[in-house]
């Protein structure tokens, strides 16, 4: 750019000074004295002349001598300054290109050759063909080579120039405007560049178009404009023979004035690396970290302060870094505590979060099931099955074995009664037996009526031989729940156990008969509550409705359990469950009436005895101290003793085995 406001510069004032030369100095033929050229080095120079009809042929004669003079004193040639000339009116006409004349001859002669067009003024028509035609390497433009085009005008612009000067000046071309008389000073300053001192004329004639060269000829050739001129530059001022232009410290970027200068944000622009936040200075920048991140070493990314490491945190189990402090934790199964630093173990046995069906064993977080002793964890590791020992030892049972945890005892079919040794069946000795009691406290029984099976339950223990060591009585009573009233082992006298009955409770609610059974196979017939080894299990359900649950599975297991099953139903009670709870045959076990009025009735007819067909019902009375009974207590404890023994050996062997399994797996 220097270099062409220097070019543009040279030619006015050289122009200048050919004014005053002898019109004969144009002529081809005529011999000009040898003038002193200014070298400002290589220029593409392109005139762009208006020759519409306004152009008076005097006037256009002293446009012609203008460009004469101008090129007089320029160091012409094919590696100096390259002259092509446009004229323009409607059309565009091209007189000669860049690349037609490499010697000043040619170049005069082209210009004495010129007949004006005598039409319109399309100026920004010839504007655009300078940009796309004569600025071009096939018409002897060269890169690198400042671009510089002069526009003369005597009138406003038939077309459109802001856009197209534009352009061209985008293109690197740099535009002076000259105007004569009648030219638009807005349309001059539209089309030329920055700064429009240097680049905007206007004379009043085209006799006065050598003032365009004489406003400059103290700067040709070597004039510090910069030094010598209020140069309004806020930075820095260039100077250039015959012109200056103002430059930028470094980090600034100089405004569209061409004077002022702006500091380059690097931050605003996004032209920087830095992870969090960006800190502006001119042309330059430094990278900062938000609170709670220092920088790292590369003075662009940042890493959250860890503030574990300082160790003065006081976490019993983990310190946790977070932005601006840290926060203890815990290991897996612990939870911190209300100090927020010390860990304490969760035990989820202790806050029943588990579904172990018989021990739970905590540790940290997690648990592990264990069973009870006569039992042994499933493959779900939660749910217990019993050790069935007899199928694991020689029980010697006649009948039938019933396992029990950790042990077994035997049973005789109905009927019959177990042998002194515990093992064989004979006939019925006595009518002693451990009886449980179910009876229905739902709401559908009512208040009134459920006095009326407590006098049913008491009618029942008036037909018994109720002692410690006769028959035994255990009640409970189920709703949506199941309680015990009192086990088998709690009162020792009839009554006792009828004064108890009296004072319960009615509970109202559901019929969850089956969770009922469940309750009375797995406790009610426990040894912890009563039931007694070699003694019949009698349990009678009372119920006046549709059970809630299923009794299914429970039914089966009480009569698989050793238990004879009566059933007695009234009113809503559903027929099929009787049966299903009954022990066979069903008219010995199964009894219903449609009102509570007459379960009396059912009272005198229940058979609970277990020697039905010796006694028709009645209890055979003993007298404890009599000597045969006495022997017979002797010779029931010796044999209890010795399957005891029997029972102990066979365990020990099952354990030898398990502990065996188990090394061999290690």
């Amino acid at each position: 750019m220097r270099q062409l406001c220097v070019c543009v510069s040279v030619l006015l004032v050289l122009a200048t000074l050919a004014v005053a030369r002898p019109k004969a100095d144009i002529q081809l033929n005529s011999n000009p004295a040898p003038e002193q050229k200014c070298k400002s080095g290589p220029v593409d120079l392109v005139f762009i002349i208006d020759s519409s009809r306004s152009v008076r042929p005097h006037e256009f004669e002293t446009m012609r001598k203008f460009m004469i003079d101008i090129i007089h004193t320029l160091d012409v040639g094919s590696n100096a300054t390259r002259v092509g000339l446009v004229q323009y009116s409607s059309q565009v006409q091209n007189e000669f290109s860049l690349k037609t004349h490499a010697k000043l001859q040619g170049m005069v002669k082209g210009i004495n050759e010129i007949i004006p067009l005598a039409q319109g003024t399309m100026t920004g028509l010839a504007i655009k063909y300078v940009m796309n035609h004569a600025f071009t390497a096939a018409e002897g433009d060269r890169p690198k080579v400042p671009n510089v085009a002069v526009i003369v005008t005597d009138g406003r612009p038939q077309d459109r120039v802001a856009e197209v000067a534009a352009e061209a000046r985008d293109k690197g071309i740099e535009i002076y405007t000259v105007g004569v008389a009648r030219a638009d000073m807005t349309s001059l300053r539209a089309m030329a560049s920055p700064p429009f001192e240097d680049h905007v004329f206007l004379v009043e004639s085209f006799d006065l178009i050598h003032q365009f060269g004489l406003q400059f000829q103290d700067k040709l050739c070597g004039m510090d404009l910069c030094l010598e001129s209020d140069h309004g530059c806020e930075h820095l001022c260039e100077s250039s023979p015959g012109s200056f232009h103002c430059l930028c410290r470094p980090g600034y970027t100089l405004n569209k004035d061409s004077k002022t200068c702006t500091a380059i944000d690097l931050c605003a622009e996004g032209k920087h690396d830095c992870e969090q936040s960006c800190i502006p200075s001119p042309g330059a920048f430094t990278c900062g970290c938000n609170i709670g991140y220092t920088l790292n070493n590369d003075k662009k990314t940042c890493t959250m302060i860890d503030y574990c490491s300082f160790g003065n945190h006081s976490c019993q189990h983990e310190c946790v870094d977070v932005l601006n402090g840290y926060f203890c934790r815990c290991a897996e199964g612990y939870t911190l505590q209300e100090d927020g630093k010390t860990c304490q173990m969760m035990d989820l046995c202790g806050e029943g979060k588990h579904d172990c069906e018989q021990i739970c064993i905590a540790s940290p977080g997690v648990f592990t099931c264990n069973c009870n002793a006569g039992y042994t964890l499933n493959n779900d590791k939660k749910t217990c099955t019993n050790l069935d020992l007899c199928n694991t030892v020689v029980h010697g049972c006649e009948h039938q074995c019933v396992s029990t945890p950790g042990s077994y005892y035997c049973i005789c079919p109905e009927a019959q009664l177990l042998a002194e040794d515990g093992k064989g069946c004979g006939t019925c000795r006595s009518a002693n037996i451990d009886l449980v009691l179910l009876i229905d406290g739902s709401k559908s029984v009512r208040p009134q009526n459920f006095e009326l099976v407590k006098q049913f339950v008491n009618q029942v223990v008036d037909s018994l031989d109720v002692s410690a060591h006769g028959t035994r009585v255990g009640l409970v009573q189920y709703s949506s729940r199941v309680r015990t009233e009192f086990s088998l082992n709690m009162y020792q006298t009839a009554v006792d156990i009828k004064k108890a009955v009296m004072n319960v409770e009615y509970m109202e609610k559901g019929t969850m008969t089956g969770l009922a059974l469940k309750h009375m196979v797995e406790n009610s017939f426990s040894e912890a509550e009563g039931a007694r080894k070699n003694v019949p299990r009698v349990g009678l359900v009372f119920t006046d409705g549709r059970s809630q649950d299923d009794i299914t599975e429970w039914a089966k297991k009480a009569k698989e359990a050793g238990i004879t099953m009566y059933a007695v139903g009234v009113g809503k009670a559903v027929e099929d469950e009787l049966r299903e709870i009954a022990s066979e045959p069903h008219d010995k076990h199964f009894f219903y009436t449609t009102d509570f009025t007459f379960i009396n009735q059912i009272a005198e007819n229940l058979k609970l005895n277990i020697c039905a067909e010796e006694s028709q019902g009645e209890i055979e009375v003993k007298n404890p101290c009599a000597c045969e009974s006495l022997v017979e207590f002797q010779q029931a404890t010796m044999t209890t003793l010795e399957q005891l023994t029997t029972k102990l050996a066979g365990m020990t062997a099952r354990l030898e085995d398990l502990e065996n399994q188990l090394l061999s797996r290690k």
